[in-house]
């Protein structure tokens, strides 16, 4: 945490998800890091990688939490864009709300691209959670291959 960046709140929604208060359909999980399903996909396959240790955002989070989060990212990012014959991934990450961010527990998102495509706004209603687990489970199979 730094001077000007409020402290980590331990009952944002991922911490509740890592805490199993909250489901969420699963696509990879280790020691360090959840990969998920967001429920307001900005397209088919929409994923979410965060560190199980507790970080506001990317700046205040500890290096080796990181190091895990980007390892995982790489790894459940081959099997996003294979689940979906993508012809890339966009992968981006929000930092306070000045920045976009919106839950404050750091977070990558994974969105597997076709060319003309253009992604959904964030904010477009929640998917349905029958969609979301088979798109989760092709995940699953890629991570898998």
């Amino acid at each position: 945490m730094t001077a000007d960046t409020p402290a980590y709140d331990p009952g944002n929604i991922f911490a509740k998800i890592l805490r199993g208060e909250i489901p969420a359909q699963t696509v990879y999980e280790d020691a360090d890091t959840l990969a998920f399903m967001d429920v307001m996909p900005q397209g088919e396959g929409h994923t979410l990688v965060i560190p199980k240790a507790p970080a506001r955002g990317l700046l205040d989070a500890d290096p080796a939490s990181l190091a895990a989060v980007t390892a995982t990212l790489q790894r459940v990012g081959r099997a996003v864009k294979a689940a979906f014959d993508a012809d890339g991934l966009t992968v981006f990450q929000y930092n306070e709300p000045a920045g976009g961010q919106t839950v404050f527990h750091l977070h990558f998102h994974i969105v597997p691209r076709r060319e003309g495509v253009p992604l959904k706004r964030h904010e477009g209603g929640m998917a349905d959670p029958e969609v979301l687990a088979k798109h989760a489970a092709r995940i699953r199979a890629a991570l898998e291959a």
